[in-house]
């Protein structure tokens, strides 16, 4: 049986309110509202579970009639839940205020009880992350609970990816252990709130988490694309052109991207185009989800996005 990639952090309900036109301040806006599941964590377990990626997530689920449906979602996608927490507390939600043009205006978070993911919880359940070929960790868990993973991932040779979600998680990791962390994937606006105030420019706050002993960082750079670092070589790929529908999940639908092509054992340049193809599909549709492809229908798109690099 193949090891699964275990991804660990949120599962929430998204509401995401589309704006008809230019959205006025202080005032009715009129817009679409779409609901789907969401959580970074979630959206990348769910597409990698589309893409034929056996898959457990580790989240926490309210005991309500949101965190019943969320479950239902999870296990119809062939997500496994064997060391899911179900609490008390009512199920998080994302709620998103979208432009005109699909791109975000504001966001919520509510009532994530996340700080229920601990490193006894990790305990109590070594021997399934021990089956691990992959684990990723949204910024939302407690800090505590991610330098666990990373103690147990570096004794158990087992590649770690912290996902920094938004700027007030990555927060709490600019002084966190980061020893040994195979990959962390900021955003422009995540990268400086990973790093001392000393490091002010791209390259020293890139320099900085190496030093940290960070192997990889992958820079999100939206519409410009990525940068991938190491200590040996940067990387810099392009965006494909694309019509922006919606820009929820295109972030995690990269990371997915990249953890497929990884579990195909691709190389990093392979697995950066294949995360833009993804990523670029799921900005052309509603929700956080590209729900029309397979993984073969995937890896033949990454030729028509990337034709001169696939030749």
């Amino acid at each position: 049986m193949s090891k699964p990639v275990i991804c660990i952090g949120a599962a929430l309900v998204d509401e995401l309110y589309h704006a008809n036109g230019p959205i006025l301040l202080a005032t009715t806006n009129e817009g679409k509202v779409h609901r789907s599941a969401g959580g970074v964590s979630r959206n990348i377990a769910h597409q990698l579970a589309l893409l034929g990626v056996p898959i457990q997530l580790i989240s926490v689920f309210g005991s309500d009639g949101e965190g019943d449906w969320l479950k239902t979602i999870c296990q119809y996608a062939g997500i496994k839940l064997d060391a899911s927490i179900t609490s008390s507390s009512l199920t998080g939600k994302y709620t998103g205020i979208l432009n005109e043009d699909g791109s975000l205006f504001t966001a919520f978070l509510t009532n994530p009880p996340l700080h229920l993911i601990t490193p006894e919880h990790f305990e109590q359940n070594k021997q399934l992350l021990e089956t691990a070929s992959v684990i990723l960790a949204d910024a939302n868990i407690p800090v505590l609970a991610t330098e666990w993973l990373l103690n147990f991932c570096t004794n158990q040779k087992i590649p770690l990816i912290i996902e920094p979600v938004s700027v007030p998680p990555a927060e709490k990791y600019r002084k966190a252990n980061l020893k040994g962390l195979f990959l962390i994937t900021p955003n422009e606006d995540e990268l400086p709130v990973l790093c001392s105030a000393n490091a002010v420019t791209v390259l020293q706050q890139v320099n900085e988490l190496l030093e940290r002993g960070v192997q990889y960082i992958w820079l999100h750079r939206g519409s410009e694309g990525s940068l991938f670092f190491s200590k040996e070589k940067t990387i810099k790929l392009a965006a494909p052109e694309t019509v922006v529908k919606d820009c929820t999940g295109a972030g995690d639908g990269s990371v997915a991207g990249f953890i497929l092509a990884k579990y195909l054992h691709k190389t990093n340049e392979e697995s950066l185009r294949i995360a833009h193809t993804l990523s670029a599909e799921i900005l052309q549709v509603d929700g956080a989800i590209a729900t029309h492809l397979n993984q073969e229908k995937l890896l033949e798109l990454v030729a028509i996005y990337y034709p001169e690099q696939c030749e």
